[in-house]
């Protein structure tokens, strides 16, 4: 299980400094509802990401016909697929560095209902392209890791639990201290959406290079 563990962290830290839903919950919480929509957006968000990894770990499984450390040829190269396409991302991500534009959701995100809320986070963690293809990446090593399924069932709670944290932990901290915590939120907001195509490329280049190298190894 620390075996497993320990490849999935590069991938929830990918997940977790993602700017988009970062900025998102910081947008929320500045909201005129912001204690019911940020929440909402935390829920739909750690499901979004736990839907994701359980479906593909299930498939990953079914599919794995190694031994324990031994992955089948086919999940071998669907990992250095999954590489490829996060090197095609960042190359992308990196294009767009100086595009600051904000997205047309966010300038509307103050009128967000709290349902709106809910199906936003999981649209950002299962339907966006970038988190969507970490958490596959997520499913796909946790699926091959040959671990039984309490084990697996822990790896895969400590990843969604890394991976959410820099969503759901502003959402707590503002309910404890909202007054304290609005200035730091206002500030890291300013940044990520000023760098966040950078921060993005950097994630998803170090991601590929991994998940090449892991593919590589299998084969």
């Amino acid at each position: 299980m620390l075996s497993a563990v320990g490849q999935l962290l590069p991938l929830a830290v990918g997940v977790a400094i993602s700017p988009i839903p970062i900025v998102a919950v910081v947008l929320l919480l500045m909201s005129r509802n912001a204690a019911v929509t940020s929440t909402g957006f935390a829920v739909g968000w750690v499901a979004g990401i736990t839907a994701v990894l359980a479906v593909v770990t299930t498939a990953a499984g079914a599919i794995h016909t190694g031994g324990d450390s031994a992955p089948s040829p086919g999940v071998a190269w669907a990992k250095i697929g999954l590489g490829v396409l996060l090197v095609a991302l960042a190359v992308r991500q990196f294009r767009a560095r100086t595009d600051h534009a904000t997205p047309g959701w966010m300038t509307a995100i103050d009128r967000i209902t709290p349902a709106r809320a809910i199906g936003l986070g999981a649209a950002l963690a299962a339907l966006n392209p970038k988190n969507l293809l970490l958490c596959v990446s997520a499913g796909l090593l946790l699926g091959t890791a040959g671990l039984a399924v309490g084990p697996a069932i822990g790896a895969g709670a400590v990843f969604v639990v890394l991976a959410a944290t820099t969503v759901v932990v502003p959402v707590v901290g503002y309910r404890l201290a909202a007054d304290r915590l609005r200035a730091p939120l206002e500030a890291a907001q300013r940044w990520l959406s000023a760098n966040n195509h950078l921060v993005m490329a950097i994630v998803l280049a170090l991601m590929a290079a991994s998940l090449i190298g892991k593919g590589l190894e299998a084969l």
